[in-house]
């Protein structure tokens, strides 16, 4: 008797086993599926992130570049300003010579 219930008890438990199996399977599944989206979802956000991070620098390189010819436009004004100071300045000297 003891090994009839025994042998039942086993086939309850293998049966049982059975069932769950694939229950897990389909767990297993919909856990795999929900990890792949969410691996496409941060994996697009990461495209993002980059896409914003090249932007910017470009924007950067942009505004150096502009920054830059801005400089050099005000430093060749300045120069001209300079030339046409000594330029009055040597004019006013050589007028005062002439008298």
């Amino acid at each position: 008797m003891r090994i009839a219930i025994t042998a039942i008890a086993a086939l309850g438990a293998l049966s049982m086993a059975a069932c769950s199996k694939p229950a897990e399977k389909a767990a297993d599944a919909q856990a795999d599926a929900v990890q792949a989206d969410a691996n496409a979802a941060a994996n697009q956000i990461d495209a993002q992130a980059d896409a914003m991070k090249a932007n910017a620098d470009a924007a950067a390189d942009a505004t150096k570049a502009n920054a830059d010819a801005t400089a050099e436009n005000l430093e060749a004004k300045a120069d001209a300003t300079k030339e046409a100071g000594e330029a009055k300045a040597d004019a006013i000297k050589e007028a005062a010579e002439k008298k």
